[in-house]
């Protein structure tokens, strides 16, 4: 088959795939096709777009309106969506509105969770949350690892007011960390040079925060948040310890980490629950049919496949051009910037002259086909994008294999943050979900 003629026949095959998407009537297809998972991951192709955004929060809620979905699990830190949890199931913050709430994310980069996309989504599920029961309201929790030295302080509240005696336990390991002055990046270089560090401390704590809520936990919302915080805490020291090193085994200990806490969140709303992740394509697309996988990296979308088989639906985004929120270097101010046409050969390229306009694609069963089955190049911005870079930004994909349908928009714009970011002088070093 000469060029012309593959090229060809991939197009017509993604064209069979898609249909045109500007409203929400047009993601029938795809809520279609999530409708009986139990889980369901929504990607993106950054972490600054606002289409991306946008239409995951248009899924999302045809999802909880339709389909009974009661949480949803997004790749943020569990103490800040704790409190926006709090507030939308009506316990605390009455008087404030999404905005506000989301006004307290201090941590770089703020504008992936405060923005007007995600106070927008967060203003309806909390008006749609008060005309419902407790026991029937939708839950929103953070799925990530960074949060050390704030849910130390979460644990420390708790234990003062219901277990006073643990308090001690509490200090021991907030005392091994104090010397660090909140900067993982000075406790992980710590330890590579010393091979002191605070890991059985904070295992320490663990075990007694899991000792004091036990039998507690799937009836109190309280002791839920304070065992997670605990183990956000254990598996956060583990994280840094292991990142300071170059180990890419950091990347394994936060997706499985993200993946035990989607679990977690599962059994916590019971038996039958249905959750929506939101995370980066990295996160959510099954490694298996990427790269990743040559280097021993796994990530929640193969987790959650090979958990629960038959039960999960992958939902990728992806775009040609446009703009998009970013940063030039960690902890630097997040800005707009300009992302070129994409390169020659990637999947986007292909999709771009196969295709009109925006698009929601379903793969269904048989998925044998040139383009479902071919290796191309997919691409993937982080935090921190250089478009003079842009070839080091596309992940060798199967897309058949890695998602089970696509979003897909030739253009695409950069994300509105409600409010500039905090700069730290040593802003936290994150794993990035490009360069494997």
């Amino acid at each position: 088959m000469n060029a012309a003629h593959a090229h060809a026949t991939e197009s017509e095959e993604i064209r069979a795939l898609a249909r045109p998407l500007e409203a929400a009537g047009d993601l029938d297809d795809l809520v279609t096709l999530c409708a009986p998972a139990r889980f369901v991951c929504l990607g993106e192709a950054s972490h600054g777009t606002q289409e991306y955004y946008h239409w995951r929060a248009v899924l999302s809620r045809r999802l909880i309106e339709e389909h009974g979905f009661t949480w949803i699990g997004v790749e943020g830190d569990w103490p800040d969506c704790w409190r926006i949890n709090q507030w939308l199931r009506g316990h605390a913050e009455q008087e404030l509105d999404a905005a506000q709430v989301l006004a307290a994310f201090s941590r770089w980069p703020t504008w992936m969770w405060a923005n007007e996309e995600v106070a927008h989504f967060l203003d309806w599920l909390h008006q749609w949350n008060s005309d419902r029961p407790e026991d029937r309201r939708t839950g929103f929790y953070g799925l990530d690892v960074y949060s050390l030295w704030d849910s130390l302080r979460e644990i420390f509240s708790w234990l003062e007011s219901n277990a006073p005696e643990s308090v001690p336990a509490a200090l021991q390991a907030w005392r091994c960390f104090v010397p660090f002055g909140e900067d993982p990046q000075r406790y992980a270089s710590a330890t590579r040079l010393v091979p002191r560090s605070c890991e059985a401390d904070v295992v320490g704590l663990l075990a007694e925060v899991h000792r004091q809520t036990l039998g507690r936990v799937e009836q109190d919302p309280l002791a839920f948040d304070v065992m997670q915080n605990a183990i956000v805490a254990s598996n956060a020291e583990h994280y840094y310890r292991t990142m300071v090193r170059g180990d890419e085994q950091s990347w394994n200990i936060r997706d499985y980490h993200m993946s035990d806490t989607i679990d977690r969140l599962s059994r916590h709303h019971g038996a039958g629950s249905k959750g929506i992740i939101r995370a980066h394509n990295t996160h959510i697309g099954d490694a298996r049919a990427t790269d990743m996988a040559a280097g021993g990296m796994v990530n929640i979308g193969q987790m959650m496949r090979r958990r629960h088989h038959g039960s999960v639906a992958l939902v990728g985004f992806a775009s040609y051009s446009g703009s998009v929120t970013a940063a030039h270097s960690w902890g630097a101010p997040g800005q707009t910037m300009d992302v070129p046409n994409a390169i020659q050969g990637s999947h986007e390229d292909l999709l771009l002259s196969a295709l009109n306009g925006p698009s929601a694609l379903v793969y269904g069963a048989g998925r044998a086909g040139r383009w479902l089955s071919t290796w191309r190049g997919h691409r993937a911005i982080g935090v921190v994008y250089n478009p003079a870079r842009e070839r080091g930004n596309y992940v060798p994909t199967v897309m058949g294999q890695r998602y089970d349908g696509l979003v897909w928009l030739p253009t695409a714009t950069a994300l509105r943050p409600l409010h500039r970011e905090y700069l730290p002088d040593e802003p936290e070093l994150e794993t990035e979900p490009t360069g494997f």
